[in-house]
């Protein structure tokens, strides 16, 4: 099924409208700066009012492989209300995986572990809220994200890092297996329901570090990017929702053209290649490339991400002569370098200026 009836049916069973920048409801496209939404009576309310109907998502809602209406149904609420708090999508996927963990994204209104319930097994016990109200899935949302937006650090830490200090678990470390999944439902979702062009960081920075070599300087004619000094081991994020196209070590031995390896750093002088890198495909045929990452991706050609999503990290393979993210904005869906534009103007226009403080 196309994103397009997606978005129709879904947006059909919440009730939502959105409302961008001067009043323009759209459910896709175009650019706001400011956006909120509106829904059916049922489908939010405030913290603190009495909480939404919690009778199952309507059947209406289609399924989203591997996951059923009904499930499909509870992460549009976590995404909606995630879009609601102002929180980047990021925060959306931590909180989707870390619910697809506890519950399978099922709103359990019966105590499974103690007196856990709701979609993110939230314990009365433990202050988090009242029964009723854990297992009003707009609520225990609302509490989801408040927690996490009080860890320190939380945009740059491993997603199961992150819901482990939002969950307290006994097993800290089942959060992660779920990120690839979480993702793709934040993007098909956030993208159907028009979130992705109206909430906040559209696009942002992949790493926040200076700029130490610019794009096709009068000393590198040939650099179709822009060298970011962040320190090994620095998470590298999607600057926008997207699409993986590529990965790939590219690191060869100029010596002899051989294999030199993304397994161990590069060499300026006797590495060519941009050692381990990744494409993603966005929309309106842009291509961003990030190069030199430290160690094989965890994603997959293939995959979606949405913006702000962790793909690598900082590294010092292929070509390069120390820790640095080497990043490439292309333009008409070209990846060579006909199709490459500087990426400091790139991406101040889109309200993301590298090199800057987040």
């Amino acid at each position: 099924m196309s994103s397009r009836a997606i978005a129709t049916i879904v947006a059909a069973g919440l009730g939502i409208v959105l409302v961008c920048g001067a009043g323009t409801a759209v459910l896709t496209g175009g650019t706001a700066s400011a956006c909120t939404t509106t829904a059916s009576p049922t489908a939010t309310h405030s913290t603190g009012a009495a909480p939404a109907t919690t009778s199952g998502p309507p059947k209406q809602w289609s399924p989203i492989e591997p996951f059923n209406s009904e499930q499909v149904g509870n992460a549009v609420t976590i995404i909606q209300v995630g879009a609601d708090t102002g929180l980047p999508s990021q925060a959306w996927v931590i909180a989707v995986a870390t619910a697809i963990t506890e519950s399978s994204l099922y709103n359990l209104t019966t105590p499974v572990d103690h007196d856990s319930l709701g979609l993110f097994q939230q314990r009365p016990s433990q202050g988090w809220g009242t029964p009723q109200e854990l297992t009003d899935p707009v609520y225990a949302s609302q509490a989801f994200y408040r927690k996490l937006a009080t860890v320190d650090g939380w945009q740059t830490m491993p997603l199961a890092e992150a819901a482990q200090a939002v969950q307290k678990s006994a097993r800290p470390n089942a959060y992660q297996k779920w990120a690839e999944h979480a993702a793709k439902l934040v993007t098909t979702i956030s993208e159907t329901l028009g979130l992705a062009s109206c909430a906040p960081n559209g696009w942002t920075q992949p790493v926040q570090a200076p700029v130490t070599s610019g794009f096709r300087t009068a000393e590198r004619p040939t650099h179709d990017g822009v060298d970011l000094g962040a320190p090994r081991g620095t998470i590298v994020r999607a600057a926008a929702a997207g699409q993986v196209v590529r990965v790939r070590c590219n690191a060869i031995d100029v010596r002899d053209d051989s294999d030199w390896g993304c397994h161990r750093d590069g060499d300026k002088d006797l590495t060519r290649g941009c050692g381990w890198y990744i494409d993603l495909a966005h929309e309106g045929g842009i291509i961003t490339r990030y190069c030199h990452l430290g160690r094989q991706p965890t994603v997959h050609v293939g995959d979606a991400v949405p913006v702000g999503a962790p793909i690598g990290v900082v590294g010092s393979t292929g070509h390069s002569s120390g820790p640095h993210l080497h990043f490439e904005v292309h333009v008409n869906s070209d990846s060579t370098s006909d199709g490459a534009v500087p990426p400091e103007p790139f991406m101040a226009q889109h309200g993301a200026p590298l090199g800057q403080p987040g």
